[in-house]
């Protein structure tokens, strides 16, 4: 049996080894990969997307463009913007991008190849349509960048919540200090109207069917715990994995060379705080367990609460909200993770990566 997966990225260094994570599976179905803006912009996401698959050897996963601008970007530049990438362009120009942490392509020192895989004519937005459509039900949905275009999917079709297994989402900071402004997380911070407008769909749903599965959040205050060293590269580069797989592992050690010096750089150590793997770690140990109870997460600790989003705050727009004490009247609508075993998915992670695909 395979499991449909649909993954909304951005990559950066810590997206590119999720990707290599789950490259490493055999019984996951990639049916589509969203390339979306965030990290850097639309059009380098999609590069690099693509780069790393094409040095991994896989042409069979379609990579679709997400829309080069946030959604409030969207609004104001009105019907003029084309929906796929246009990064370069004057109406991304003052966009923040987050360079100085990925680097001026996205991917540290990493030198990727050229690509030769083929990139999706869809919209990343219809896809995410396609893909649930196509699936219903069964599919997980894993967001680990800005949510922009899961938010475009929602206009095209309203009942997409109702269609997943369910949603994972890595993001947000909850009465934690933030890593982009004093209170707020990166991929919340460049669209926070995406990540509202999901959360709202999902509100929306749970009043039609109450039983659908939360989403799941797992904000930065749990993923900082998961610290990839330099001695835990090594290792995973230890092992006999094919040369097609080293290449991979050795340009994505180029890739962590960077995003250590940066955290190095911002006072955290020669370490790098590594968010995504997880998350697409979690979603998939969790939907390979159909008996597993919705509110345990592998490797997680979490509690469930009513979540929103600030979108007008002055000094705290993009900031994450939960209500834990109740005071909102609404239901949950977001399962959170708190805490995370972090030396075991570590160990489980480098094990995964150091033995490399199965199929070769």
């Amino acid at each position: 049996m395979t499991l449909p997966l649909f993954l909304d990225c951005d990559p950066g260094i810590d997206d590119a080894i999720a990707l290599a994570y789950l490259l490493c599976q055999d019984d996951i179905d990639v049916v589509g990969i969203a390339a979306s803006g965030g990290n850097v912009p639309t059009a380098q996401v999609v590069e690099n997307t693509l780069g790393w698959l094409t040095l991994a050897g896989h042409d069979d996963i379609p990579v679709h463009p997400g829309h080069a601008l946030p959604l409030v970007r969207q609004e104001s530049a009105g019907a003029q913007t084309p929906p796929g990438p246009t990064a370069g362009e004057p109406e991304t120009a003052d966009i923040e991008y987050a360079d100085l942490t990925h680097g001026q392509t996205g991917a540290g020192y990493a030198a990727l190849p050229e690509p030769t895989v083929p990139l999706s004519p869809t919209s990343a937005a219809q896809a995410w349509v396609d893909a649930a459509r196509a699936h219903p039900g069964e599919l997980i949905g894993i967001v680990i960048g800005p949510s922009t275009n899961l938010a475009l999917a929602l206009e095209i079709e309203p009942r997409l919540p109702l269609l997943l297994r369910r949603l994972f989402i890595m993001g947000g900071a909850f009465n934690y200090r933030g890593n982009t402004h004093p209170t707020t997380e990166w991929n919340v911070t460049f669209d926070p109207e995406s990540t509202a407008a999901v959360l709202a769909a999902f509100d929306r749903a749970r009043r039609e069917l109450p039983d659908i599965a939360l989403p799941v959040i797992a904000p930065i205050e749990a993923t900082e715990a998961v610290a990839m060293t330099p001695e835990r590269w090594a290792a995973i580069l230890s092992g006999d994995e094919d040369d097609r797989w080293h290449a991979v592992l050795r340009e994505l050690g180029e890739a962590l060379r960077f995003y250590f010096e940066f955290h190095e750089w911002d006072g955290l150590g020669y370490l790098a705080h590594i968010h995504d793997p997880f998350v697409v770690a979690c979603a998939l140990a969790w939907a390979r367990e159909p008996d597993r109870p919705e509110s345990t997460l592998p490797w997680a600790r979490s509690a469930t609460a009513p979540v929103d989003v600030e979108l007008t705050g002055t000094l705290t727009r993009g900031e994450t909200v939960a209500d834990w004490l109740g005071r909102w009247g609404r239901e949950p609508n977001a399962e959170i993770i708190r805490s995370i075993d972090a030396d075991l998915f570590l160990d489980h992670l480098g094990a995964t990566l150091k033995k490399g695909p199965h199929h070769g």
